[in-house]
């Protein structure tokens, strides 16, 4: 008798921290579409989702994927704001910055040997 083998889901765990930024990001795009006089059916339809799914964004709820948060900014008008995001990003400038600086110097191998070649 061959063995069914089944693949279990691969889910990531969110962190308290991560979950609270996601509840936050959900109640301003809620305040958002209240501020438009947007119903929640308005929004899940213009999106192209259940009012279900909006709920769940809405509430920060960590299985909503990027593709509906796109789609719900798009809706309120605010996915120009994504553009913002990582753009002035400074650590990751610094490291990029340190990276380029210790390329700077030629390898020991290198430095080694070229200075055998010297008179």
């Amino acid at each position: 008798m061959a063995k069914l083998l089944t693949m279990t889901p691969k889910t990531s765990t969110t962190l308290p921290a991560q979950r609270r930024l996601l509840q936050a990001l959900g109640g301003r795009l809620r305040q958002a579409r209240l501020r438009r006089r947007l119903t929640a059916q308005q929004v899940a339809e213009r999106a192209g989702m259940s009012r279900t799914t909006l709920r769940a964004l809405e509430r920060g709820e960590t299985s909503v994927t990027l593709g509906v948060f796109l789609n719900v900014l798009h809706v309120l008008g605010l996915d120009k704001d994504l553009t913002l995001v990582a753009q002035d990003e400074e650590l990751g400038r610094r490291l990029q910055d340190a990276e380029l600086r210790q390329r700077a110097r030629p390898p020991a191998s290198q430095a080694r040997k070229d200075a055998g070649d010297a008179p």
